[in-house]
């Protein structure tokens, strides 16, 4: 009978206890579950938090800002930090709240600062910048791997402050990346109820990372689509500048027939042409081109056009313009910037063209030979470099005038690089061979279709692949029969 009692009394105390430990079990998987809850609904609180900072028009400093604060209400940090790259090998603090130890030992003549903390601290790590494989916050770059440090007392790379206030006792260390691109590094330090990071904080952290990445990739990208409609306005209104500096028509002048083709690869260009009266019987013809593309190019043209404007009509000599051009627009040129240009006159009197070349290319005459009658096409040449690549001492010795006949039936071509340079799918350019023959079974038609035909050549070439450099081209016929007024054509 007793040992039936004993029996029984043990056997209630095995259900008791499975009954315990069942319950115990429940009780821990219950807490895990509101753990899992807490974390979730953090993520999300912090996820809306991003995406308000964002609609906000926050700037880069004050997300960051945010991510570390947001950084320490999750985790229930004392302090964070947000580390970014600066320079090549080198890491920087961009954001910090609370007393973070910074990642080197203070110097000792610096302690006494102490006194403002916070304000202390934060100007130390925005100020200290250390390797990226340096310490646990080098780790984490080196690795791409979030790291946790429980006690941080055991761990060599942790850095031991003399000040108790800066005393480490655990960290988390995670890297912001997305897409593979790593931001930065995000770091908490020490728990406020004193205890070490715990595993499932170490993966809140994690969370939170992602999503401040992801914030920070969608700032940049931001910021990019706000910088790209402003540099399209700009453009826009820098190109409407540029048309209305080029001529708008052409000048009437009898006995010559005049067509400009002008095509710039983007929406600004750095060509640049212009056709003025110096006498009812003399025309200025200039065409350039400036290095680089886009507005500092245009602007750079602007200039170069409202100087010639002004200077050329007080000099007979071509190469004397483009010596007054040089020395006024030298100081202009920044940078390794330079001009080419061609300026020609024209003496429908004297039936000659008088040119001076500036490092431009070199312009091409369509004439008949005085004996066969047979077209020919001749590049001419003079001597000279371009504008704002040496001082006027250097520039007026080497640049010279050099005259040629222009009888009726004979054709002026001035144009710029992008045209002969334009190149097809196997890189080889039209050249300028290409085009003094196009231009020589061509040299019947009129001043128009001649530039219609130049540049089917061009097209045919290239095979219709988009256009690499700004293309000017610019034909001049001298008609036969002297006197009678000229047609005049103008595409841009």
């Amino acid at each position: 009978m007793v040992v039936f009692l004993l029996g029984i009394l043990v056997g209630g105390s095995a259900v008791s206890f499975a009954l315990y430990r069942t319950r115990k079990r429940e009780a821990l998987l219950e807490e895990e579950k509101q753990q899992v809850v807490q974390s979730r609904e953090l993520v999300v609180d912090f996820m809306h938090h991003m995406v308000e900072a964002l609609g906000e028009g926050l700037g880069q400093n004050e997300l960051r800002q945010r991510i570390v604060h947001a950084a320490i209400l999750c985790s229930g940090a004392l302090s964070a930090a947000l580390f970014e790259r600066e320079g090549k090998g080198q890491m920087r603090g961009v954001a910090v709240e609370g007393l973070f130890p910074p990642h080197r030992p203070l110097p000792p003549a610096t302690v006494e600062k102490l006194t403002t903390r916070a304000k202390f601290i934060e100007s130390v790590l925005r100020g200290e910048t250390f390797p990226d494989d340096e310490g646990i916050i080098g780790a984490v770059v080196q690795t791409g791997e979030a790291q946790l440090v429980a006690d941080a007392a055991s761990d060599p790379r942790i850095v031991r402050h003399q000040d108790p206030a800066l005393k480490v006792r655990s960290v988390i260390a995670v890297p912001l990346a997305f897409r593979g691109e790593l931001f930065g590094v995000l770091a908490v330090a020490n728990s406020a109820d004193g205890l070490p990071f715990s595993a499932a904080d170490f993966t809140l952290m994690q969370s939170l990372a992602e999503q401040a990445a992801l914030a920070l990739h969608n700032l940049r990208l931001l910021n990019y689509q706000i910088e790209k409609q402003q540099l399209d306005l700009d453009l826009s209104l820098a190109s409407g500048i540029q048309q209305m500096l080029l001529p708008t028509e052409m000048p009437s002048v009898p006995g010559l027939a005049l067509d400009a083709r002008y095509t710039p690869a983007q929406k600004v260009s750095g060509d640049l042409y212009d056709l003025f009266l110096l006498s009812p019987t003399r025309l200025g013809v200039v065409v350039a081109d400036v290095s680089g593309k886009g507005i500092p190019a245009s602007l750079l043209m602007a200039i170069c056009r409202t100087h010639l404007r002004q200077i050329a009509p007080r000099h007979d000599s071509p190469a004397a313009a483009l010596c007054e051009l040089n020395r006024v627009i030298g100081s202009n040129l920044v940078g390794g910037m330079f001009i080419t240009l061609l300026y020609a006159v024209i003496d429908l009197e004297q039936s000659t063209v008088t040119l001076a070349r500036a490092g431009h290319e070199l312009p091409l005459f369509l004439r008949q030979n005085a004996i066969s009658g047979a077209p020919t096409a001749e590049f001419v040449g003079s001597e000279g470099m371009a504008l704002g690549m040496m001082p006027p001492e250097i520039f007026d010795a080497v640049i010279a005038d050099r005259s040629e006949p222009f009888r009726p039936g004979e054709t002026l071509i001035l144009y710029t690089d992008g045209l002969t340079e334009a190149p097809n799918e196997d890189e080889k350019e039209f050249s300028g061979t290409r085009l003094a023959d196009v231009a020589r079974t061509l040299h019947r038609r009129s001043a128009h279709e001649l530039a219609d035909g130049i540049l089917e050549a061009v097209n045919r070439f290239t095979g219709g692949s988009p256009q690499r450099d700004d293309l000017t081209l610019l034909t001049v016929k001298r008609e036969g029969g002297g006197g009678a007024a000229s047609a005049a054509a103008f595409t841009c």
